[in-house]
């Protein structure tokens, strides 16, 4: 059997179709098929932690607002720890880190809610900056893209940071980093993602 593997090749890639969010979050297109949104909620209601928003739009190589995309977002909770089974009880109760978003089909603006999450150990020992990982499918795009958010108020941290040290030029780091302001007594962050062109977003392969 192995032998015969040698002669398949590799199925061909294609695009996210324009129906790729009612297949990932139903929910949040306006089918209610689950009992549960599977990732809905990502810090849940028992999450210590300064409470945020995250927004912004993603826009295509000349400007226009994509209106069609999914965001995957994943977190620290605002003591550094990701819920995982290899840390059992060190994170609140209800608390994913993981949820799935995406734009408001006339806008293209998206957000989600969450707390901000704390500084996170790497692997090399070095501690990161507090950030979010997002995960970003569309239409037009082969392969998800992935980047960080994070965020202006951290500058010492950032100025440490391993993974944004691995960009080389100064104006290519601001684009993963996210502005803090107040909106009606909220904490939001604005994190515009640009796909090609001028001011790229900074995208990892992983």
């Amino acid at each position: 059997m192995a032998q015969h593997l040698d002669y398949l090749k590799e199925t061909p890639s294609q695009t996210a179709g324009p129906y790729v969010h009612i297949g990932l979050a139903p929910g949040a297109a306006g089918f209610d098929i689950y009992k549960t949104e599977l990732g809905k909620d990502i810090a849940g209601p028992n999450a210590a932690g300064e409470r945020i928003r995250v927004e912004g739009v993603v826009t295509d190589g000349i400007g226009a607002p994509v209106k069609d995309v999914m965001l995957e977002v994943w977190q620290a909770n605002a003591s550094g720890i990701y819920a995982h089974p290899e840390h059992p009880g060190e994170v609140e109760d209800g608390f994913r880190g993981w949820g799935r978003v995406i734009s408001d089909f006339n806008t293209g603006e998206w957000f989600f809610d969450t707390v901000k999450p704390g500084a996170v150990m790497g692997r090399s020992g070095r501690p990161m900056a507090p950030h979010i990982n997002l995960w970003i499918v569309a239409r037009g795009i082969n392969i998800g893209l992935n980047t960080r958010i994070y965020f202006d108020d951290e500058a010492e941290a950032n100025a440490a940071d391993p993974v944004i040290n691995l960009i080389e030029w100064e104006s290519r780091r601001k684009t993963i980093i996210a502005n803090r302001s107040e909106k009606d007594g909220k904490v939001v962050y604005r994190f515009d993602i640009r796909l090609q062109g001028e001011n790229e977003t900074v995208f990892f392969d992983i």
